[in-house]
Order: structure tokens, then sequence, then C-alpha cells
């Protein structure tokens, strides 16, 4: 029986602890258990933020994490607008590194990967805090081994398009943060047993922004177009290398704003695609959108073909069959 995605965890995880003046030295500890206060910061007040990235086998058996510094950058933001402690991105990088280096043996094959989840927890005892930040705090990193996203096909998704509800806090969306994934779940679960949708395309104001967990692109043509960045979404790190790979192959990229009008008008036209982008998957399809109790088909209705160039275009990068001209990729020794 198939493991679900990110449910299989290595045995030992990089940890290292902010005691209001300093970061311990970063050392390798079992994962099974993290020791806590019940009054700690982060359970009452939610002062959480994390990243997800990848490390590859290669074909010649080497290990490569993807785009790390980007997810560093955007790790240290998070952090920066949760109020907690600053972290050194530096030695968030060696301890990423370190405990893939312990466990590289363990890196699936390509279609698999080593996902990668970096964590940063409010830790000060005290539940009268809540409109000030924690002063300490843990940093850690865990490993789940995965396999094929796409295991059983690239099978076309079903998205609600909901233009009067919003995924989070417009001033947070740029934070990758538990609160905002969980801000966004009981609109889904009711999308899910209303519509039989697998996620919800968040536009409040008719203003399309981005979906409960994934970035969203509208492929027309050859042009892609997305939300222009902004503090209400995140910025995802798939997002910006699709894009990249996106103008390579001699597309338009419109980052802008995009109506829900504008979007079910562009859909419905022969060959339009759109595409989720996100770390699990790279980028999966939409076949379908639903609006005021209303389906509509996506192009085709089926996985498009830029969006399978695009999605095979990267993966071929993260597993080595072509040249990483970008610079994207850094070495495990």
């Amino acid at each position: 029986m198939a493991t679900a995605f990110g449910s299989v965890f290595m045995p030992e995880m990089a940890i290292t602890w902010f005691d209001g003046t300093s970061w311990s030295e970063p050392e390798m500890v079992s994962s099974d258990s993290l020791p806590m206060h019940p009054g700690s910061h982060v359970l009452h007040y939610s002062s959480t933020c994390f990243e997800g990235l990848k490390a590859f086998r290669q074909k010649d058996g080497s290990i490569k994490i993807f785009r790390m510094d980007q997810n560093l950058k955007r790790f240290a933001q998070s952090a920066r607008l949760l109020a907690l402690p600053a972290i050194d991105e530096a030695t968030t990088a060696k301890m990423i590194v370190d405990v893939v280096a312990k466990f590289k043996d363990q890196v699936p094959d390509a279609p698999g990967s080593m996902y990668i989840r970096p964590t940063h927890i409010g830790t000060e005892l005290t539940i009268g805090k809540a409109a000030a930040p924690s002063l300490e705090s843990c940093q850690y990193v865990l490993l789940s081994p995965v396999g094929d996203y796409f295991a059983g096909g690239a099978a076309a998704l079903r998205v609600l398009v909901d233009d009067e509800g919003m995924r989070c806090a417009p001033h947070n969306g740029m934070i990758k943060s538990g609160g905002n994934y969980a801000s966004a779940l009981r609109p889904i679960m009711e999308a899910r047993a209303k519509y039989k949708a697998d996620q919800v395309l968040f536009c409040p104001g008719g203003d399309v922004q981005e979906t409960g967990a994934a970035n969203f692109l509208l492929i027309d043509g050859n042009e892609i177009i997305t939300k222009a960045l902004d503090e209400s979404f995140l910025h995802g790190v798939t997002r910006d290398s699709i894009l990249t790979l996106a103008r390579e192959n001699g597309m338009t990229v419109s980052e802008r704003e995009i109506s829900v009008a504008e979007l079910l008008e562009r859909i419905q036209k022969p060959g339009c695609e759109a595409a989720l982008s996100g770390t699990a998957a790279v980028l999966a399809p939409v076949g379908t959108m639903i609006y005021h109790d209303k389906e509509y088909t996506v192009g085709s209705g089926t996985l498009g073909p830029m969006t399978e160039k695009l999605r095979n275009q990267l993966n071929a990068i993260q597993w080595g069959d072509v040249e990483d001209t970008h610079g994207w990729l850094t070495t495990v020794e």
C-alpha cells in the first residue's frame, strides 16, 4: 500500500535553539519527538513558518538540492514578517546539507526525491504574549522521502473559483506559515464535499490570486499569465522557475492582475491551459473550473502540451538529465 506524501520521515533531524541571545550549535537528534512546554508561544499564537524543497538523485548517483538559496531567502523573510528571531541563512543551509548528506543513501531514484522541511517555531514559555513576539525559538530540518507525485497519472484537477473568500490575511500572504494553510482548509473541505473539487482558487473581489496550496498559472497560446507579485500571496520558487523556462521557450510572460471574468473567458478557448505550480507536483493541470455552480472545461479538459513540456523541462534539470545552466542545483557531498 502506498504511503501518503510526506508521511514517512528519516530517523534523525538537524536542530538548533535560540535562547533570546544566540543560536545553539546545530546538532542531529532523533526526529520522533520534540521537547516542548505546553505554554510555548507557537502552540497558542501560531508563531511558526516553514519551507519545502527537494533533493534529487542524479543519474551518476550524486545528490543535488534544487534552488536552496531561494527557499532560504523566503524562509528568512517569513521569520522576519512573523517577528520570529532572525535565522542565519548560512547556518540553516549547512543544517540542510548536513542532514541530507547523512541520509543521502535514502534519497529515492527519479522520479522520487527527498522532501526537505525546514521549520521555525516560537518556543518562549508564555501565554500572555498574544500581541507580542516570541523571543526564543527552535529551528529544525525534517526529511521525508517521497515518490512520483503523478504515479497514478497526471489527472486534470477540478478547481472551485471563489470570488468572495481569501486564502489568508492579505498582509500575511508572503509568509509560508501553517496559519495560512489552516485558514484555507475549511473552504477547501467544503468545495470537496459540495463540488468534488480538488482545490479552491481564491479570487477576493474578482482578483485571481492563488489556491490553498499552490500558485496559479494560465497558459493561453504563447502567453503565460499569472498574478503580479505583491504581499497578498506566496511567491513560489517553482512559479519563478517555470516562468524562467517559459521565457526561454520564447513565451510571453504576463505578470499582472487578471479578473475572474477574463479567466472564464480565456479558459473556454481551444488550446487554453491552466495549471497549479508548487514543490510537490511542479505543475499540475487544471481541467475543470467551477464558478457559481457552473462548470467550465479548461481547453481540452486534460493535461495540456505546454503544461507537460514545462514540467518535463523543470524535472529534467532537477534530475540532471540536462545541464543546469541557471545554477539552481547545490551538490551534497
